[in-house]
């Protein structure tokens, strides 16, 4: 199985695919830019999903949903906004098609042409204010705290399965709220659930901070984002919270009647994550041989794989592995066994190995008589033979082991690759060589923020919060600054 897998150091980007195709998480679809996600992937996302579902009706969220489809009028309301997703936009401009009279297959009626066209939704802040427009009247309907779980389109003409298609599966928060004071507390709020859930269950460490003007969402006040570093010293966004101000409330006219009996705007953010966040999973983690996946949201956290010669042998295995099953599931652990005959014990280790099962378990006849059992571990690839007595506990155990050496390991590469830098030689070196994120400082400006871009491919990623405050030189221009930000090249 890893003979076919490209190696890291060969080519990270073959390498990423070959895990995301071979490791059975999605495939290419006939439409151009977008992907077709596979059961095992979508059982990966499921996990994820649920977990984060959990997370926001935690903090008092609410599920619903909006249409697909939105007005183009909705979008002019709001010019920061459609300037922002203008060129990402894709367009229905008719409702209906006809047999080409000429033998042509179908065509496009002309005589359909809608009234106004309609946009599928790259974001749905404006159909959304739109409605909570008819919603909140009064200071007696907020805060309103809204999400949902949708697909969005972005046209996208360079993409990569997970991490950019024109088509990914996402969740989109929209709260309204009487205070600007109570709308930055949401947003901080649901950034720290993000770092949470990217830290605790996907076992990926992330940094806080906030977005440079520049790289602020589309109609926002602030962007808010956890940055994560991936294995090749690239860094990934993996979600964003956005303090939209009263921005969309104006443009919608969403107004509502304070306790002192006066009109006021609503305040508003939006926040999301997206199936990307699978991308970072396989790229903060796996290694040569496969995917290696922590036991919180694996689709399956053990597999049991019985070895044996003849049907005799394999019905005693059989028996004994029931039990064992109905002990690991009453602890809530999800297991596979794997007795098919179609293929040979060897195959099905590597074949788990490369789909990043966490703990694989192996019983034969001998294993029996000595009541032991073989583990594996995928994250070390350790074995070692471990006492049927209390093996559920043991599992349970080595499950919350491996979910805390992933993190840490992960983290250790991450923090040894966030270096400090004071010059621009030792700036542009350090991406070539070492990558990761560099702390350095800048002058402030969105001109200075697009020539380093243009000069290293480099992006300020964020400003970390809490960020200390010191004086220094621009890396550049040489100007003052009072503090560092967080340089990486980026996906």
């Amino acid at each position: 199985m890893s003979k076919e897998i490209t190696s890291r150091a060969q080519n990270y980007s073959e390498w990423y695919n070959d895990l995301v195709l071979k490791g059975g998480l999605a495939d290419y679809s006939a439409v151009r830019g977008c992907m077709v996600i596979k059961p095992y992937g979508f059982a990966l996302w499921e996990n994820m999903r649920d977990q984060l579902d959990r997370m926001f009706k935690d903090t008092g969220h609410v599920n619903a949903y909006f249409p697909l489809f939105i007005p183009k009028s909705f979008l002019s309301k709001e010019a920061a906004h459609v300037e922002g997703f203008a060129k990402e936009c894709a367009v229905v401009t008719h409702y209906r098609l006809k047999n080409d009279p000429n033998g042509g297959g179908v065509i496009v009626d002309p005589d359909a042409k809608l009234e106004e066209e309609l946009i599928v939704r790259p974001t749905s802040e404006t159909i959304i204010w739109n409605t909570y427009k008819d919603w909140i009247q009064s200071y007696r309907d907020l805060p309103l705290l809204i999400n949902q779980w949708a697909n969005v389109v972005r046209w996208e003409m360079r993409t990569r399965l997970f991490l950019r298609t024109a088509e990914f599966l996402w969740q989109e928060g929209h709260t309204a709220h009487a205070t600007r004071e109570e709308a930055i507390a949401e947003t901080n709020q649901m950034l720290d659930v993000y770092a949470q859930f990217a830290e605790e269950y996907m076992a990926v460490p992330v940094i806080k901070g906030r977005k440079t003007e520049s790289e602020r969402f589309a109609g926002a006040e602030d962007t808010y984002c956890i940055e994560a570093l991936m294995q090749d010293g690239k860094a990934l966004q993996a979600g964003t919270s956005h303090f939209l101000g009263q921005n969309f409330a104006k443009a919608f006219d969403v107004k509502f009647l304070t306790k002192e009996n006066k009109l006021e705007y609503v305040w508003a953010t939006s926040w999301g994550v997206s199936t990307r966040l699978i991308g970072a999973l396989v790229m903060a983690h796996s290694d040569d041989q496969g995917l290696i996946l922590p036991p919180k949201i694996a689709p399956q956290q053990v597999v049991i794989v019985p070895i044996y010669k003849g049907d005799e042998q394999k019905a005693i295995i059989g028996e004994k592995v029931k039990g064992i099953m109905t002990e690991l599931k009453a602890l809530g652990i999800s297991v596979k066994y794997d007795d098919s005959d179609n293929t040979r014990p060897g195959w099905k280790f590597a074949e788990y190995e490369l789909k990043g099962v966490p703990v694989r378990i192996a019983i034969g006849a001998r294993d029996l008589e000595n009541n032991v059992v073989e583990i594996a571990r995928r994250d070390t690839k350790e074995k070692s033979s471990v006492s049927m007595d209390g093996l559920a506990s043991y599992i349970k155990n080595l499950l919350d082991d491996i979910q805390s050496s992933m993190f840490n390991k992960a983290k250790q590469y991450r923090d040894s690759h966030i270096t400090r830098v004071d010059d621009w030689d030792e700036f542009e070196k350090g991406l070539d060589e070492k990558g990761g994120f560099f702390a350095a400082h800048w002058d402030g400006t969105a001109e200075t923020e697009e020539a380093i871009k243009e000069k290293t491919k480099a992006t300020i990623r964020c400003i970390p919060l809490q960020n200390e405050q010191e004086e220094g030189k621009c890396i550049l221009t040489g100007k003052p600054s009072s503090q560092r930000v967080l340089f990486a090249r980026a996906y």
